[in-house]
């Protein structure tokens, strides 16, 4: 079989028969990946069927490679380490036991610097996809918004394609879902400014999931939010539909953000939380007659207010938000939502 030259490939050895056929579905089924897949277990026949060819990326396990590196021409070469005890061999190292998806973000991050200034080719965009920007915003503290936002977020998610972005100043989601990825909000934003033509592949980088939905961590330190400007956020807004990626965009909104206004008017409904209680109502209103008085009525207008009611519990896990009274109240905004 003869690589095709025109498309970037991923070669990947690995003796090991079950996480070969589990790790190259995997690979397969990824619409996030650049590359055209190959798999094999048996070093004769990768050299037998690539031999009039060359990969963009050679992936060997550890022992594929201890039994000799196969003889094809490869753009680069990553080693799967399985014992921990490989020296320094000259090519990228990548640790095989860990979440498919942490293997593949490193794999990207390997592929953009191998790729230099060439364009990098998308395989996942869909062409023609709508992009519909959800704006969850109230100016009344303490009212569930972001438990709100991660319940409709995972729920939209088992039918839909959907990305959530925290603009909290304290967000916590660090906190709610652990995890060892550095990259945030702050580095996609660094990369639309600087490195534009490869924002597609930057972005699977840094892109995480939790019960389906799709989520870029937001940024360690909300300080950052306030000196950023608001064009910028619909810059990233703008970038984001055109990668035809997503059905919906949850953005989690908060005053920590220049250009707040602006964002809601960009996006096609707005969800504003509110409580039955004087001050609640009394913020709604001071917030209403603000967006009146700066000529936001457009904003009003495309605004759904909910005023939830006392839950008696909740889970405490962010992938169990789906359960209970708040996700039987949270179906009411996707019927809505799938109504647009």
């Amino acid at each position: 079989m003869k690589s095709d030259q025109t498309e970037p490939t991923l070669i990947f050895l690995d003796p090991e028969e079950e996480y070969t056929e589990l790790f190259s579905d995997f690979l397969k089924q990824s619409k996030n990946i650049p590359w055209e897949v190959r798999s094999y277990t048996r070093q004769k026949d990768l050299e037998e069927n690539e031999k009039d060819g060359s990969a963009t990326m050679l992936v060997l396990s550890e022992r594929a490679y201890q039994e000799g590196r196969p003889e094809i021409r490869a753009g680069r070469t990553v080693i799967l380490t399985e014992s921990g005890l490989v020296g320094d061999v000259g090519c990228p190292l990548v640790s095989k036991y860990q979440p498919a998806d942490e293997i593949v973000q490193k794999l990207l991050e390997i592929y953009i610097d191998l790729s230099g200034d060439r364009p990098l080719p998308a395989r996942d965009r869909a062409v023609g996809r709508k992009t519909k920007f959800v704006g969850i915003y109230t100016p009344v503290h303490r009212s569930m918004q972001t438990t709100y936002a991660l319940t409709l977020g995972q729920m939209l998610a088992s039918e839909h394609r959907v990305l959530y972005l925290s603009f909290e100043h304290y967000a916590g989601l660090r906190e709610l879902v652990p995890e060892t990825q550095q990259k945030d909000l702050a580095d996609l934003l660094f990369f639309l400014l600087s490195d534009e033509d490869r924002f597609l592949l930057r972005f699977h980088t840094i892109k995480r999931s939790i019960g389906g939905l799709d989520y870029i961590p937001p940024m360690k330190s909300g300080q950052n939010l306030l000196t950023i400007p608001g064009g910028e956020w619909l810059r990233l807004m703008d970038q984001v539909e055109s990668l035809g990626l997503y059905d919906f965009v949850l953005m989690d909104l908060t005053e920590s953000m220049q250009g707040l206004f602006e964002i809601l008017r960009k996006c096609d409904r707005v969800y504003t939380l509110t409580r039955d209680d004087r001050v609640a109502k009394a913020k709604i209103m001071q917030y209403r007659h603000v967006l009146e008085l700066y000529e936001y009525r457009d904003v009003l207008e495309k605004t759904k207010n909910f005023d939830l009611p006392r839950f008696r519990s909740l889970p405490q896990e962010v992938d169990q938000y789906t359960r209970g009274d708040l996700a039987e109240y949270v179906k009411e905004a996707i019927r809505e939502l799938e109504k647009f």
